[in-house]
Protein backbone atom coordinates (compact mmCIF):
# COMPACT_ATOMS: atom_id res chain seq x y z
CA UNK A 1 0.00 0.00 0.00
CA UNK A 2 1.13 3.52 -0.58
CA UNK A 3 2.19 5.41 3.19
CA UNK A 4 -0.15 8.59 3.08
CA UNK A 5 0.95 12.17 3.92
CA UNK A 6 1.38 12.56 7.70
CA UNK A 7 -1.60 15.18 8.17
CA UNK A 8 -4.01 13.90 5.51
CA UNK A 9 -7.79 16.02 4.88
CA UNK A 10 -9.86 13.41 6.67
CA UNK A 11 -13.31 12.64 5.04
CA UNK A 12 -15.10 10.28 7.11
CA UNK A 13 -17.59 9.58 4.43
CA UNK A 14 -14.20 8.19 2.41
CA UNK A 15 -13.56 4.91 5.11
CA UNK A 16 -15.93 2.06 6.25
CA UNK A 17 -14.33 1.50 9.87
CA UNK A 18 -13.08 3.94 12.57
CA UNK A 19 -10.32 2.72 15.11
CA UNK A 20 -10.38 4.36 18.35
CA UNK A 21 -6.74 3.76 20.32
CA UNK A 22 -6.47 4.36 23.97
CA UNK A 23 -2.79 3.54 24.36
CA UNK A 24 -0.30 3.15 27.29
CA UNK A 25 2.94 2.17 27.33
CA UNK A 26 1.68 -1.69 28.02
CA UNK A 27 -1.52 -2.00 26.02
CA UNK A 28 -3.47 -0.79 23.52
CA UNK A 29 -7.59 -0.41 23.94
CA UNK A 30 -9.06 -0.42 20.62
CA UNK A 31 -12.68 0.30 19.43
CA UNK A 32 -13.99 -0.52 15.96
CA UNK A 33 -16.97 1.35 14.29
CA UNK A 34 -18.63 1.36 11.00
CA UNK A 35 -21.13 3.63 9.65
CA UNK A 36 -23.91 1.60 11.08
CA UNK A 37 -22.87 1.91 14.51
CA UNK A 38 -21.81 -2.37 14.59
CA UNK A 39 -18.65 -2.37 16.73
CA UNK A 40 -15.99 -4.53 18.06
CA UNK A 41 -13.67 -3.83 21.32
CA UNK A 42 -10.49 -5.46 22.23
CA UNK A 43 -7.31 -5.02 24.08
CA UNK A 44 -3.96 -5.95 22.32
CA UNK A 45 -0.36 -5.87 23.46
CA UNK A 46 1.52 -2.49 22.91
CA UNK A 47 2.59 -3.46 19.69
CA UNK A 48 1.34 -2.36 16.13
CA UNK A 49 1.87 -5.65 14.33
CA UNK A 50 -0.82 -7.20 16.54
CA UNK A 51 -2.84 -4.44 15.50
CA UNK A 52 -2.18 -4.51 11.72
CA UNK A 53 -3.00 -8.16 12.04
CA UNK A 54 -6.23 -7.76 13.56
CA UNK A 55 -7.55 -5.58 10.99
CA UNK A 56 -6.23 -7.24 8.08
CA UNK A 57 -7.57 -10.81 9.30
CA UNK A 58 -11.11 -8.57 10.61
CA UNK A 59 -11.89 -6.44 8.12
CA UNK A 60 -10.15 -7.25 4.15
CA UNK A 61 -10.80 -4.93 1.46
CA UNK A 62 -12.24 -2.42 3.79
CA UNK A 63 -10.97 1.20 5.20
CA UNK A 64 -10.09 2.06 8.25
CA UNK A 65 -9.41 4.99 9.36
CA UNK A 66 -7.45 5.06 12.98
CA UNK A 67 -7.31 8.12 15.48
CA UNK A 68 -5.40 8.04 18.99
CA UNK A 69 -4.49 10.49 21.41
CA UNK A 70 -1.15 12.50 21.59
CA UNK A 71 0.77 11.15 24.66
CA UNK A 72 4.09 9.76 26.20
CA UNK A 73 4.08 6.98 23.89
CA UNK A 74 4.71 8.92 21.22
CA UNK A 75 4.50 8.66 17.28
CA UNK A 76 5.62 5.44 16.89
CA UNK A 77 2.55 3.70 16.43
CA UNK A 78 0.96 6.45 14.04
CA UNK A 79 4.19 5.53 12.01
CA UNK A 80 3.68 2.03 12.08
CA UNK A 81 0.08 2.27 10.73
CA UNK A 82 0.93 4.90 8.21
CA UNK A 83 3.28 3.20 6.56
CA UNK A 84 0.80 0.80 5.44
CA UNK A 85 -1.23 3.14 3.90
CA UNK A 86 -3.59 3.80 6.89
CA UNK A 87 -4.61 7.47 7.59
CA UNK A 88 -3.71 7.93 11.23
CA UNK A 89 -5.28 11.03 13.34
CA UNK A 90 -3.01 12.13 16.85
CA UNK A 91 -5.38 14.42 18.20
CA UNK A 92 -4.48 16.72 21.40
CA UNK A 93 -6.20 15.73 24.24
CA UNK A 94 -7.79 18.69 25.29
CA UNK A 95 -9.49 18.82 21.86
CA UNK A 96 -11.52 15.84 21.85
CA UNK A 97 -14.99 16.45 22.42
CA UNK A 98 -16.41 14.87 26.14
CA UNK A 99 -19.42 14.28 27.33
CA UNK A 100 -20.19 17.02 30.42
CA UNK A 101 -22.26 14.69 32.26
CA UNK A 102 -19.62 11.44 32.52
CA UNK A 103 -18.21 10.59 35.37
CA UNK A 104 -16.80 7.31 34.40
CA UNK A 105 -13.51 6.72 32.75
CA UNK A 106 -12.01 3.72 31.36
CA UNK A 107 -9.21 2.59 28.47
CA UNK A 108 -12.30 0.94 26.73
CA UNK A 109 -15.00 4.19 26.97
CA UNK A 110 -11.99 6.48 25.92
CA UNK A 111 -11.00 4.13 22.37
CA UNK A 112 -14.91 4.41 22.01
CA UNK A 113 -15.25 8.17 22.60
CA UNK A 114 -12.27 8.80 20.26
CA UNK A 115 -14.07 6.11 17.53
CA UNK A 116 -17.38 7.97 18.19
CA UNK A 117 -15.72 11.53 17.12
CA UNK A 118 -13.47 9.81 14.27
CA UNK A 119 -16.98 8.76 12.44
CA UNK A 120 -18.50 12.19 13.20
CA UNK A 121 -15.04 13.94 12.00
CA UNK A 122 -14.85 15.99 14.71
CA UNK A 123 -11.50 14.73 15.16
CA UNK A 124 -8.05 17.08 14.49
CA UNK A 125 -4.79 16.06 13.98
CA UNK A 126 -1.56 17.86 15.25
CA UNK A 127 0.96 17.96 12.85
CA UNK A 128 2.73 15.09 13.49
CA UNK A 129 7.06 15.92 13.43
CA UNK A 130 9.16 14.13 11.06
CA UNK A 131 12.13 12.68 12.85
CA UNK A 132 14.55 15.64 12.68
CA UNK A 133 12.15 17.62 14.13
CA UNK A 134 11.84 15.26 16.73
CA UNK A 135 14.87 15.10 17.23
CA UNK A 136 15.59 19.02 17.72
CA UNK A 137 12.67 18.86 19.65
CA UNK A 138 14.88 16.66 22.46
CA UNK A 139 17.85 18.70 22.31
CA UNK A 140 15.59 21.51 22.95
CA UNK A 141 13.35 20.35 25.82
CA UNK A 142 17.23 19.00 27.68
CA UNK A 143 18.55 22.34 27.11
CA UNK A 144 15.51 23.82 28.64
CA UNK A 145 15.79 21.53 31.70
CA UNK A 146 19.40 21.93 32.71
CA UNK A 147 18.37 25.67 32.35
CA UNK A 148 15.43 25.63 34.70
CA UNK A 149 17.68 23.32 37.02
CA UNK A 150 20.21 26.13 36.79
CA UNK A 151 17.62 28.89 37.79
CA UNK A 152 16.25 26.68 40.37
CA UNK A 153 19.43 26.64 41.91
CA UNK A 154 20.56 30.40 41.61
CA UNK A 155 17.29 30.95 43.56
CA UNK A 156 18.02 28.37 46.26
CA UNK A 157 21.15 30.51 46.96
CA UNK A 158 19.80 33.90 47.05
CA UNK A 159 16.75 32.05 49.70
CA UNK A 160 20.08 30.67 51.81
CA UNK A 161 21.82 33.65 52.01
CA UNK A 162 18.27 35.82 52.94
CA UNK A 163 17.81 33.22 55.48
CA UNK A 164 21.39 33.73 57.30
CA UNK A 165 21.18 37.82 56.66
CA UNK A 166 24.23 37.59 54.34
CA UNK A 167 24.44 40.06 51.56
CA UNK A 168 24.55 38.74 47.92
CA UNK A 169 27.84 39.98 46.21
CA UNK A 170 26.96 43.26 44.42
CA UNK A 171 27.04 43.36 40.11
CA UNK A 172 26.13 45.37 37.41
CA UNK A 173 23.00 44.30 35.45
CA UNK A 174 23.31 41.37 33.59
CA UNK A 175 26.33 39.72 34.96
CA UNK A 176 24.96 38.87 38.86
CA UNK A 177 25.83 35.24 37.90
CA UNK A 178 29.50 36.14 36.41
CA UNK A 179 32.42 34.17 36.94
CA UNK A 180 33.41 37.04 39.59
CA UNK A 181 30.30 36.73 41.70
CA UNK A 182 30.22 32.99 41.63
CA UNK A 183 34.49 33.37 42.83
CA UNK A 184 33.16 36.02 45.68
CA UNK A 185 30.26 33.33 46.63
CA UNK A 186 32.65 30.50 47.21
CA UNK A 187 34.64 32.73 49.31
CA UNK A 188 31.64 34.07 51.75
CA UNK A 189 32.14 34.14 55.39
CA UNK A 190 29.31 31.81 57.22
CA UNK A 191 29.25 28.46 58.92
CA UNK A 192 30.41 25.05 58.28
CA UNK A 193 27.12 23.96 57.58
CA UNK A 194 25.81 26.72 55.55
CA UNK A 195 29.14 26.89 53.32
CA UNK A 196 28.53 23.15 52.16
CA UNK A 197 25.14 23.59 51.29
CA UNK A 198 26.36 27.08 49.62
CA UNK A 199 29.12 24.77 48.11
CA UNK A 200 26.69 21.98 46.78
CA UNK A 201 23.91 24.83 45.19
CA UNK A 202 27.27 26.27 43.70
CA UNK A 203 28.21 22.92 42.05
CA UNK A 204 24.39 22.39 41.09
CA UNK A 205 24.46 26.08 39.48
CA UNK A 206 27.99 24.97 37.46
CA UNK A 207 26.94 21.67 36.53
CA UNK A 208 24.01 22.48 35.10
CA UNK A 209 25.31 25.54 33.40
CA UNK A 210 28.06 23.76 31.55
CA UNK A 211 25.44 20.69 30.39
CA UNK A 212 23.32 23.60 28.95
CA UNK A 213 26.09 24.85 27.05
CA UNK A 214 27.25 21.63 25.86
CA UNK A 215 23.43 21.20 24.67
CA UNK A 216 23.22 24.27 22.93
CA UNK A 217 26.45 23.61 20.81
CA UNK A 218 24.72 19.94 20.20
CA UNK A 219 21.50 22.07 19.02
CA UNK A 220 23.66 23.96 16.80
CA UNK A 221 25.87 20.86 15.14
CA UNK A 222 22.59 19.25 14.83
CA UNK A 223 21.44 22.23 12.82
CA UNK A 224 24.39 22.45 10.57
CA UNK A 225 23.43 18.50 9.69
CA UNK A 226 20.82 19.56 7.99
CA UNK A 227 19.97 21.54 5.42
CA UNK A 228 16.52 22.80 5.74
CA UNK A 229 16.83 23.43 9.96
CA UNK A 230 20.23 25.44 8.65
CA UNK A 231 18.37 27.58 6.27
CA UNK A 232 15.04 27.79 8.21
CA UNK A 233 17.10 29.05 11.60
CA UNK A 234 19.20 31.44 9.37
CA UNK A 235 15.87 33.05 7.71
CA UNK A 236 14.65 33.37 11.46
CA UNK A 237 17.78 35.04 13.06
CA UNK A 238 17.31 37.39 10.35
CA UNK A 239 14.45 38.93 12.43
CA UNK A 240 15.58 41.26 14.68
CA UNK A 241 15.02 39.53 18.87
CA UNK A 242 15.08 36.63 17.51
CA UNK A 243 18.91 35.00 18.28
CA UNK A 244 19.60 30.77 17.74
CA UNK A 245 17.81 29.62 20.38
CA UNK A 246 14.45 31.17 19.82
CA UNK A 247 14.77 30.36 16.28
CA UNK A 248 15.57 27.07 17.12
CA UNK A 249 12.87 26.17 19.74
CA UNK A 250 10.51 28.03 16.99
CA UNK A 251 11.33 25.46 14.34
CA UNK A 252 11.31 22.44 16.80
CA UNK A 253 7.65 23.30 17.98
CA UNK A 254 6.56 24.38 14.41
CA UNK A 255 8.02 21.43 12.55
CA UNK A 256 7.44 21.22 8.70
CA UNK A 257 6.43 25.01 7.96
CA UNK A 258 4.83 24.08 4.54
CA UNK A 259 1.78 22.58 7.10
CA UNK A 260 1.29 26.49 7.80
CA UNK A 261 -1.74 27.52 6.44
CA UNK A 262 -1.63 31.08 7.34
CA UNK A 263 -0.29 33.62 10.20
CA UNK A 264 -3.49 33.47 12.16
CA UNK A 265 -2.93 29.35 12.54
CA UNK A 266 0.58 30.22 13.85
CA UNK A 267 -0.39 33.09 16.62
CA UNK A 268 -2.91 30.56 18.00
CA UNK A 269 -0.28 27.81 18.42
CA UNK A 270 1.92 29.98 19.86
CA UNK A 271 -0.91 31.17 22.43
CA UNK A 272 -0.35 35.10 21.81
CA UNK A 273 -4.26 35.79 20.33
CA UNK A 274 -6.90 37.25 22.92
CA UNK A 275 -9.30 35.24 23.87
CA UNK A 276 -12.37 35.90 22.55
CA UNK A 277 -16.35 35.64 23.93
CA UNK A 278 -18.61 37.70 21.57
CA UNK A 279 -22.27 37.03 20.68
CA UNK A 280 -24.19 39.46 18.40
CA UNK A 281 -23.11 42.94 18.75
CA UNK A 282 -21.07 42.33 21.32
CA UNK A 283 -17.17 42.05 21.18
CA UNK A 284 -15.81 40.54 24.14
CA UNK A 285 -11.94 40.12 24.22
CA UNK A 286 -9.47 39.59 27.02
CA UNK A 287 -5.97 38.14 27.37
CA UNK A 288 -4.28 36.06 25.46
CA UNK A 289 -4.98 32.32 25.34
CA UNK A 290 -1.33 30.89 26.06
CA UNK A 291 -1.99 27.93 24.77
CA UNK A 292 0.91 25.89 23.11
CA UNK A 293 4.09 25.75 24.76
CA UNK A 294 4.82 27.97 28.02
CA UNK A 295 8.49 28.28 27.25
CA UNK A 296 8.77 28.64 23.62
CA UNK A 297 5.93 32.16 24.36
CA UNK A 298 8.08 33.05 27.26
CA UNK A 299 11.03 33.18 24.68
CA UNK A 300 9.19 35.10 22.20
CA UNK A 301 8.36 37.63 24.78
CA UNK A 302 12.02 38.52 25.67
CA UNK A 303 13.01 37.92 21.40
CA UNK A 304 10.33 41.23 21.66
CA UNK A 305 11.91 43.35 24.00
CA UNK A 306 15.23 42.58 21.67
CA UNK A 307 13.39 43.49 18.89
CA UNK A 308 12.10 46.92 19.78
CA UNK A 309 15.60 47.89 20.54
CA UNK A 310 16.65 47.07 17.62
CA UNK A 311 14.26 47.79 14.89
CA UNK A 312 12.67 51.34 14.90
CA UNK A 313 9.81 50.10 13.01
CA UNK A 314 8.95 47.77 16.39
CA UNK A 315 9.57 50.14 18.75
CA UNK A 316 7.23 52.95 17.22
CA UNK A 317 4.53 50.35 17.13
CA UNK A 318 5.67 49.66 20.89
CA UNK A 319 4.97 53.15 21.31
CA UNK A 320 1.42 53.34 19.95
CA UNK A 321 0.10 50.25 21.44
CA UNK A 322 1.32 51.57 24.80
CA UNK A 323 -0.36 55.13 24.68
CA UNK A 324 -3.52 53.36 24.09
CA UNK A 325 -4.16 51.58 27.53
CA UNK A 326 -3.59 52.45 31.22
CA UNK A 327 -0.14 52.88 32.14
CA UNK A 328 0.13 49.85 34.58
CA UNK A 329 -0.68 47.29 31.90
CA UNK A 330 0.75 49.33 28.68
CA UNK A 331 3.98 48.08 28.76
CA UNK A 332 2.62 44.32 28.83
CA UNK A 333 -0.49 44.76 26.39
CA UNK A 334 2.16 46.45 24.11
CA UNK A 335 5.47 43.84 24.23
CA UNK A 336 2.94 41.03 23.66
CA UNK A 337 1.69 42.66 20.47
CA UNK A 338 5.09 43.16 19.62
CA UNK A 339 5.24 39.30 20.02
CA UNK A 340 2.07 38.87 18.15
CA UNK A 341 3.77 40.82 15.20
CA UNK A 342 6.45 38.95 15.20
CA UNK A 343 4.60 36.26 14.33
CA UNK A 344 3.54 37.38 11.07
CA UNK A 345 7.38 38.13 10.42
CA UNK A 346 8.00 34.70 10.84
CA UNK A 347 5.53 33.40 9.20
CA UNK A 348 6.78 35.31 5.88
CA UNK A 349 10.40 34.25 6.33
CA UNK A 350 9.23 30.36 6.33
CA UNK A 351 6.75 30.77 3.39
CA UNK A 352 8.73 33.03 1.34
CA UNK A 353 12.38 31.27 2.28
CA UNK A 354 14.37 34.54 2.56
CA UNK A 355 15.77 37.13 5.14
CA UNK A 356 14.06 39.43 6.76
CA UNK A 357 15.26 43.68 5.64
CA UNK A 358 14.56 46.33 8.32
CA UNK A 359 13.14 48.79 7.31
CA UNK A 360 15.07 51.91 9.02
CA UNK A 361 13.12 54.78 10.51
CA UNK A 362 15.68 57.86 11.44
CA UNK A 363 12.99 59.89 13.47
CA UNK A 364 12.76 56.50 16.37
CA UNK A 365 14.28 57.36 19.39
CA UNK A 366 15.33 54.50 22.20
CA UNK A 367 12.70 53.52 24.59
CA UNK A 368 13.02 55.19 28.05
CA UNK A 369 12.43 53.14 31.18
CA UNK A 370 8.93 54.82 32.19
CA UNK A 371 7.78 53.60 28.71
CA UNK A 372 9.31 49.84 29.09
CA UNK A 373 7.29 50.09 32.01
CA UNK A 374 9.88 47.89 33.85
CA UNK A 375 11.27 49.16 37.36
CA UNK A 376 15.22 48.77 37.04
CA UNK A 377 15.59 45.77 39.04
CA UNK A 378 13.16 43.84 36.00
CA UNK A 379 14.98 45.55 33.26
CA UNK A 380 17.94 43.39 34.64
CA UNK A 381 16.27 40.55 34.87
CA UNK A 382 15.01 40.90 31.08
CA UNK A 383 19.09 41.81 30.00
CA UNK A 384 19.96 38.53 31.82
CA UNK A 385 17.19 36.31 30.20
CA UNK A 386 17.77 37.59 26.66
CA UNK A 387 21.18 37.16 26.89
CA UNK A 388 20.37 33.15 27.78
CA UNK A 389 18.18 33.03 24.75
CA UNK A 390 20.47 34.56 22.41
Amino acid sequence: MIPVPSNPVFVPRNYDIFAGLDVDKTSIAAYFLDHEGNLKSMRIPHKSEHLLNYVQNHFPGQKVAFAYEAGPTGYQLHDDLTSKGYPCLVAAPSMIPTAPGQRVKTNRLDSQKIAENLRGGQLKSIHVPCESYRDLRHLIQLRDTFVRQAAAAKNRIKALLLFESIAFPEAPAGSQWSKSVILQLKSLACSLVVRFKLNQLLSSLEFNRSKAMETTKAIRHFCKGDPELERCAGFLMSIPGIGFILASHLLARIGNWRQIQNVRQLSAFLGVVPKEDSTGDRVRRGSITRSGDSRLRNKLIQGAWAAIRQDPELREFYRRIYHKHPRPIAAKKAIVAVSRKLTTRIYSVLHEQRNYVIRQKSDSVPLTQEETGLPQEMTRRHAEAVEQNS
